[in-house]
């Protein structure tokens, strides 16, 4: 599980439009890497919306903001078309970066209990280090308080 102080897990996944994106293209600027359940559902797209609302702050702050999914990227595109996003979406089908991060977790709703990825955020340094993390995020004014730690550090 990536915690405070670790340097970040690197990763190449599929993202939205086609091509790929890794971390260690992101070196020497910050970058805000966020999970979410899936797309195009309440809370997923709030998020993604605020990040969206604050993208050009967070690039004036020298932040690149990716979310992450195990959404395919055909529904990524869809997802950014429908709401017109403005951020990075990468598709994590296989798990592997939900499972290096450790947001593949055990859920439970209505008594249900599922495997599922549980919201967090990470705010990655220029040199790759995990500088703050958020878990069991609720999805409203998330990207702001994000937004304020990342010109913080």
């Amino acid at each position: 599980m990536a915690q405070q102080g670790d340097m970040a897990p690197d990763f190449t996944l599929p993202r939205d439009g086609g091509g790929e994106v890794n971390l260690a293209q992101f070196m020497g600027s910050k970058v805000v890497l966020y999970f979410y359940p899936r797309d195009d559902t309440p809370g997923c797209t709030t998020e993604a919306l605020e990040f969206t609302a604050l993208g050009d702050a967070f690039a004036a702050a020298g932040v690149q903001v990716i979310g992450v999914s195990k959404d395919t990227v055909a529904k990524h595109d869809k997802f950014i078309a429908k709401h017109d996003l403005g951020v990075i979406l990468a598709s994590d089908a296989e798990g592997d970066v939900c499972e290096r991060y450790g947001v593949w977790v055990e859920k439970s709703m209505y008594g249900k209990v599922s495997m599922g990825i549980e919201r967090a955020t990470f705010l990655i340094d220029a040199e790759g280090r995990i500088t703050q993390v958020w878990r069991k995020v609720k999805a409203a004014g998330h990207a702001a308080e994000v937004l304020e730690a990342a010109r913080a550090a």
